[in-house]
C-alpha cells in the first residue's frame, strides 16, 4: 500500500474530525479511572465497589452505543455526532455540581457511557469515505482516539490533586465544546452511504453467527484494552502503593502503547489479514497477563504491562479489518454491536478484578485468570478460521488471511475453491 494512494483515496477533514471526536470523548469515558483513587479516600471504598466504579461507565457505553449506531445509520454520522458530543456534557455537568454519593457516582457513570458510545459513530463515519483496501488502515486512525486516555490518566491526577476531583469534571466540558464545534465544522457523511436499513435487517444480522464472533473477538481486544486503562490507576496505587499522581503516571506509560499502535494494527490487517494477527496477539497476551498476575517487581509490570496493551490495541485494529470484510453494508450498525461487546467486555474486567482482589487479597488471582481465558480464545479462534473459510467469499477470505494454511508435509499451500458461498446462514 502505498500512502499517497491512502491519502487520496478519502476525506481527510472526516478522517480527522472522526479522531478528534473519539478521542475526547475517550478521555471522558475513562474519567472514572485516574479519578477513583481521590473518590476512595474521600468515600472510603472497597476494592469491589472501586472496581464497579471504574466498570459502570463501560456499561453505559455497552448499552449506549447500538442505540448511536442506530441513529447514524438513520440520520448520519455527523448528525450522530453532534447528537453524542451535546449529551456528553450532561454527565460533566452533574459531576462537577452534584456528585456527593456513591449512588449518584454510579448514575454519572452510566451517563458517561454515552461518551463511550462515539465508538459507533466515529469509525463508520471515517471507513465510509475509504476503499476496502486501506479501511483498516482508516479505521485504526479514528480508533486511535483512544489516546484520550492518555491525556486524563496524566493530567486528571495532578488537576485533582490541586483543585479536587469535582473540579476535573468540569474542566473536561471544555474540550468536549470545542470538539463539538470542530466537529460540526469538519465532518461530513460520506455521499455513498447506503440508505437505512428496514427493521428487519437488524434482526438478520443479530441471527448471523459471525456477528457473535466479532462481538466475542472484541470483547477480549478492546474491552481488555479499555478495562485495563480504567482499572490500572487503582491497580498501581493499591497493589504497589504508588502515590495517585505515580500511578496516574505509570498507567499512562503502558496505555501509550495500545492508544499508538491500533492505526498499526489495522495498517499490518491490511497487508497480513486480521485474522492472523489476532491468533498471534492473543497468544501473546496471554503470557503477558500470566506473567503480570505473578505480581513481580514494578520495573517488570511497567514493560510487560506495555507489550500487552501494544497488542490489545493492535488487536482492536485487527478486529475492524475483518468486520467490513464480512458485513460491508452494514458498517455502522456492526460497529455499534461490536462495540457494545467490547464495552461489556471492559465492564467485567475491573469488576472481577475489584471482587476478586477482596477474596484473594491481591490482584494476581484475577489477572491469572483473564490470562486463561485468552489462552482458551486462541483455541478458539482456530474454530472460527475454519469455519470462514468454508463460508465466507473468496475475496473477504483473501482480505483478511482466512484462506490459506501451510500443509503438514512437504509445505505446501493448499488454497480454498473459487466457488462464491452465501454470507446469510
Amino acid at each position: 500500500m502505498h500512502k499517497k494512494s491512502f491519502l487520496a483515496s478519502g476525506h481527510l477533514p472526516t478522517l480527522f474530525s472522526a479522531f478528534l471526536y473519539f478521542d475526547v470523548s475517550f478521555m471522558v469515558w475513562v474519567l472514572f479511572g485516574p479519578m477513583t483513587p481521590f473518590i476512595a479516600d474521600h468515600m472510603t471504598l472497597s476494592a469491589t465497589q472501586k472496581g464497579l466504579l471504574t466498570a459502570i461507565p463501560l456499561l453505559g457505553g455497552s448499552f449506549f452505543r447500538p442505540i448511536l449506531g442506530l441513529l447514524a445509520d438513520r440520520v448520519g454520522g455527523r448528525r450522530a455526532g453532534l447528537t453524542g458530543l451535546a449529551l456528553t456534557l450532561l454527565p460533566l455537568l452533574l459531576g462537577w455540581r452534584a456528585a456527593h454519593t456513591l449512588g449518584e457516582l454510579y448514575l454519572i457513570g452510566f451517563l458517561l457511557g454515552i461518551a463511550g458510545a462515539s465508538f459507533a459513530v466515529a469509525l463508520p463515519l471515517a471507513g465510509r469515505w475509504f476503499p476496502a483496501e486501506h479501511q483498516g488502515l482508516a479505521m485504526g486512525i479514528a480508533g486511535a482516539g483512544n489516546s484520550g486516555t492518555l491525556l486524563i490518566t496524566f493530567f486528571g491526577p495532578r488537576l485533582a490533586q490541586h483543585l479536587g476531583w469535582h473540579a476535573v469534571f468540569g474542566l473536561c466540558l471544555l474540550p468536549i465544546t470545542l470538539t463539538l464545534v470542530a466537529f460540526a465544522w469538519l465532518a461530513r457523511d460520506c455521499p455513498s452511504t447506503a440508505p437505512p436499513k428496514p427493521w428487519s435487517s437488524y434482526a438478520r444480522l443479530f441471527a448471523q453467527s459471525d456477528t457473535w464472533r466479532l462481538c466475542f473477538l472484541y470483547s477480549l481486544t478492546f474491552g481488555g484494552f479499555v478495562g485495563l486503562a480504567s482499572f490500572l490507576s487503582v491497580f498501581f496505587h493499591d497493589q504497589y502503593h504508588l502515590t495517585k499522581v505515580q500511578a496516574g503516571d505509570a498507567t499512562t506509560l503502558v496505555v501509550l502503547a495500545g492508544s499508538f499502535l491500533r492505526p498499526v494494527g489495522g495498517w499490518l490487517g491490511d497487508r497480513f489479514g486480521g485474522y492472523r494477527l489476532l491468533l498471534t496477539f492473543f497468544g501473546l497476551v496471554a503470557m503477558g497477563l500470566g506473567l503480570v498476575g505473578t505480581l513481580p517487581p514494578i520495573p517488570v509490570v511497567l514493560p510487560t504491562l506495555f507489550l500487552v496493551m501494544g497488542l490489545l490495541g493492535m488487536g482492536n485494529g485487527a478486529v475492524f479489518q475483518i468486520a467490513p470484510q464480512r458485513f460491508p453494508r452494514e458498517m455502522e450498525l456492526m460497529t455499534g454491536i461490536v462495540g457494545a461487546a467490547g464495552g461489556l467486555g471492559g465492564f467485567f474486567l475491573p469488576s472481577a478484578l475489584g471482587e476478586m482482589k477482596d477474596i484473594f487479597g491481591s490482584y494476581g488471582a484475577g489477572l491469572m485468570a483473564f490470562a486463561i481465558i485468552f489462552a482458551l480464545s486462541a483455541l478458539l479462534l482456530l474454530e472460527f478460521g475454519v469455519v470462514w473459510s468454508a463460508r465466507w467469499t473468496p475475496e473477504a477470505r483473501m482480505r483478511t488471511m482466512t484462506f490459506s494454511w501451510r500443509g503438514v508435509g512437504g509445505g505446501a499451500v493448499q488454497e480454498p475453491t473459487l466457488e462464491t458461498k452465501p454470507l446469510a446462514e
